[in-house]
């Protein structure tokens, strides 16, 4: 039998001059919300490209939520194994 599960990751954005934010946020079947945040900053010689730093603090919130998702993933093996273990990225 096979499976099929979908995702939904929400990004948001949040510029102001040479800073852009992201926000990401993705809701798990199990009901877990969760949340991260990135952020790139515009060198003051670079011309000004909106969708550059939104790709980088993209990037970088995502960074993070992988590493949360991560986190419980394991939180859950150690739940069922009692053991501790060690997820790599």
């Amino acid at each position: 039998m096979q499976t099929i599960a979908g995702w939904h990751i929400e990004m948001e954005f949040q510029e102001a001059e040479k800073r852009t934010r992201a926000a990401a946020m993705v809701r798990l079947p199990d009901g877990t919300e969760m949340r991260a945040h990135g952020h790139a900053t515009r060198h003051p010689d670079d011309m000004e490209q909106n969708r550059v730093g939104e790709e980088i603090a993209a990037a970088r919130a995502l960074n993070e939520l992988s590493r949360e998702l991560l986190h419980k993933a394991g939180s859950e093996i150690e739940e069922v194994t009692h053991r501790e273990t060690h997820l790599a990225m």
